[in-house]
Order: C-alpha cells, then structure tokens, then sequence
C-alpha cells in the first residue's frame, strides 16, 4: 500500500476528527479511509487513533507520529513544488554534441520529448563524429569509453556492434565462418577507428589477420549502404544497421566473433553544482532508451 496515502489519509482523520468527514474532503469512501488507518498501525504495530461511536482522538504515539508525518508530507509537497519551479525556469541555451548517424537516426525524439518539458530551454545540437571540447553549459553523447577524468559520464543506452554483408554479396563470395575467412573478402572500413580489433578472438591471431579494404568512409551510414549494395562486409552499431537486418537487406555474421557491448555515455564538465539546464538534460535522458533500446528489438 502506498506510504504517502496512508499519510495523508491519516493526517485527513486526525484534522477532520472524523473518518466520513476525511472520506469527504479525499474524495474517497469511509470503508477505504478505515483500511488505510487500519494497514498504517498494523504497519507500525501501535495504536494511532482512539475509535469511539462519535469522535476519534489521537493516542500519544498517534499524536507523535501525526507531528512527524505532517511534517514529511509538508516537505514532499515543497519538494514537488520546487520542482514544477525548476522546469518553469530552466532556460537559456543548452548546447549538445552528438555522433552524425545517432544523432540523425534516434536524437530527435529525445529532444522534441526534453522540449515539451522545459519549453524555455534552446537547443544547439552539433552532430560530429569528431570528439568536441566539453563547454562548462554544455554535454557530449559519446560512444566508447570515457579516457578523461575531470569529465562525468553517464550511460544511457548499450551500444551492439554487428558484422554483416547484403545476401547477395554472401551468394557471391560466400559467407566467413571464422575470423581469418575474412581475409578472402572485401572489408568495409571505418576511418575514424578500426573496430576490427574489438572483435572476439582478434588479440589471440595477432598478426596473422589482415583485412583487405578498398572502401574506407568516415560515416556508417555510407558503409551500410554500400554493404546493402553488394560492396562487400562491414562492421557497424544496431542502431545504424538494425532496421536493415530487420528487413533481410544485409545478413548479420560471425555472431560468435563480435565485440563486448560499448556504451552511449552523457559527457559533461566535473562540476558541483551543475547548470539546472544540464541537470535537467541529464535527468530526462538518464532512462530514455532502456535497458534494451528499440533498434535492439526487431
């Protein structure tokens, strides 16, 4: 049963003197204010209230317990209270950076939600797959691991990668079973890191693998393509090509060679007393993705 109804329905029986007059001003029935008073004290195990046929009065722990509960409810409210205040005055401009392809593939429902609550609060969104300087009124969503200790970072969301090839380059070249199957393919290359070397297994052949590559892109969204088109095989996160394996347009691989999870992380500037337009940003996002975010679902 929740605590703070009872609480209040306590604090109700006590200032009303009565059960049905503290069933009127709650908007509840009499039965159900006698429950609540009946769970608290078993609750607690005391007797709070004195019951008689025309009036009910409060006992000594009653009367203690009324004083502290008053008080509790009173700095829930002011709590609550300080909090509407809060996303009334968050305002100003809150600068974000994010990657290219999350950013323009799964950033905008984050946003337009944040948006609708704190109306007044700008957004500048840089969408860069290069690592920006954190500002002191601003955050970065990376994805990786953080290498900077005077910055905090929050994870909101894991971060799958996937290696695969369209059905018709699989029918063409055949499909890799194992990590030096590779070799005889055509890679699809990243050129701002080589995920390659995260892959189950890499450390163990050392120098034995060499992946050969004639298409090297700074965006994985070309790379998907390309991969969708015949090009050859790629390695690239669920939420670039999730929605093309959903749909059978490229044929996830080498399942038992991929990467540990990595993660997307909220970076912002180690301070004490943040900015309320970042602590607000932090706070909305923290659980908007889940667990297992949707493009992890199909």
């Amino acid at each position: 049963m929740d605590k703070l109804t009872t609480m209040k329905t306590f604090l109700a029986v006590v200032q009303e003197g009565s059960f049905s007059k503290a069933a009127d001003k709650l908007d509840i029935s009499p039965q159900l204010v006698s429950k609540y008073i009946s769970a608290l004290e078993d609750n607690l195990r005391t007797r709070l209230l004195h019951r008689t046929t025309r009036k009910v009065s409060v006992t000594e722990a009653g009367n203690q317990y009324y004083q502290r509960c008053q008080q509790v409810v009173i700095d829930i409210e002011d709590m609550e209270n300080s909090l509407n205040n809060l996303s009334e005055n968050v305002s100003g401009v809150l600068s974000i950076s994010a990657p290219m392809s999350f950013g323009t593939k799964h950033l905008a429902g984050l946003l337009v939600d944040f948006q609708k609550q704190y109306p007044n609060l700008k957004l500048d969104l840089r969408l860069t797959d290069q690592y920006v300087d954190i500002v002191e009124q601003g955050i970065a969503l990376r994805i990786g691991v953080l290498k900077n200790s005077t910055l905090i970072a929050k994870k909101i969301a894991p971060i799958h990668l996937a290696v695969f090839a369209s059905p018709d380059y699989l029918k063409r070249h055949g499909t890799p079973q194992t990590l030096l199957d590779l070799q005889s393919h055509n890679y699809l290359r990243y050129s701002h890191s080589e995920p390659t070397k995260r892959l189950f297994g890499v450390n163990e052949l050392k120098s034995e693998l060499k992946l050969e590559s004639n298409f090297v892109a700074n965006n994985g969204d070309l790379l998907l393509n390309t991969a969708i088109a015949g090009g050859g095989i790629a390695m690239q996160p669920t939420f670039i090509a999730g929605e093309a394996l959903a749909q059978g347009k490229v044929v996830r691989i080498l399942k038992d060679y991929e990467p540990e999870p990595m993660g997307l992380y909220m970076v912002y500037a180690n301070r004490q007393f943040l900015p309320s337009k970042v602590r607000a940003f932090v706070d909305f996002a923290s659980g908007y993705y889940g667990d297992t975010p949707y493009w992890d679902l199909a």
